[in-house]
């Protein structure tokens, strides 16, 4: 696979169908905070794993450090493999580990990304693998060099939109975008305006997008505003520019 590089530190990672996806590499910032947050939910687990166990005299140590052990190895391995990429710190900092195609990260590539931590630290407080992140292009420790991995961001998901329920109608001409912007944003905005100032929004609303002043009604824009969010009548909406009353349903 091949990877054509983006503006700024952007990465367009081409998928054999030939489909480019655009990866957005996570740097120095929210990867040290992401580690600080899990560092204080580590030492949290240790702290109570080690109080739990302080009564069990050489016996409960030894359980203790065979607890220490997997829990700083296998900590990030488990969030990265069946927890969508992202331990608790990264998932805060919305940022996630992927193989260096975009796919998610194997449990062969997270093992040796995080064995290599040990490598990353030298000689000091993670001194080779700050320098391998600030020397790399998008950002990569020597661990991820070697497992074939890189960190990136999330997009966060979409917000659902909820409009007043009514049945979508085409408006009479298809507005500019910042126009079907503030008429979506109206239609959600709608429970939380008062009467009047809900006409007085939806007649401004209605000139933009050609309702005639005897068809107005705040209903009608909201049906505009469910059109303009690709929804469609079951039977089909007039279409913009045709005769008769926009967004009426064909038949008799």
């Amino acid at each position: 696979m091949s990877a054509h590089l983006l503006l700024d530190t952007r990465l367009g990672v081409e998928t054999p169908e030939g489909v480019v996806l655009e990866l957005r590499p996570a740097g120095l910032v929210p990867r040290f905070a992401a580690f600080a947050i899990d560092l204080v939910i580590r030492f949290v687990i240790y702290l109570v794993l080690g109080t739990a166990l302080g009564f069990a005299g050489q016996f409960g140590l030894g359980f203790f450090l065979i607890g220490l052990f997997l829990i700083e190895w296998l900590y990030p391995v488990f969030f990265e493999v069946w927890r969508r990429g992202a331990t608790p710190g990264k998932r805060v900092m919305g940022i996630t580990v992927v193989e260096d195609n975009g796919l998610p990260v194997s449990f062969a590539s997270s093992v040796v990304r995080n064995l290599l931590r040990f490598v990353d630290f030298l000689p000091l407080f993670y001194g080779a693998g700050l320098v391998a992140l600030l020397l790399t292009r998008d950002f990569k420790r020597l661990g991820d060099l070697a497992a074939g991995t890189r960190v990136i961001y999330v997009d966060p998901p979409a917000r659902r939109r909820i409009l007043p329920d009514v049945d979508p109608a085409a408006p009479a001409r298809i507005p500019r975008p910042e126009v079907q912007q503030a008429v979506i944003e109206l239609a959600e905005r709608s429970t939380r305006l008062t009467p009047e100032r809900l006409d007085e929004l939806s007649s401004l609303a209605g000139r933009a997008v050609g309702v005639d002043r005897a068809d107005l009604t705040s209903s009608r824009i909201f049906a505009i505003a469910a059109w303009l969010l690709g929804r469609r009548a079951s039977t089909g909406d007039a279409r913009p520019g045709q005769g008769g009353s926009p967004g009426r349903r064909s038949g008799p």
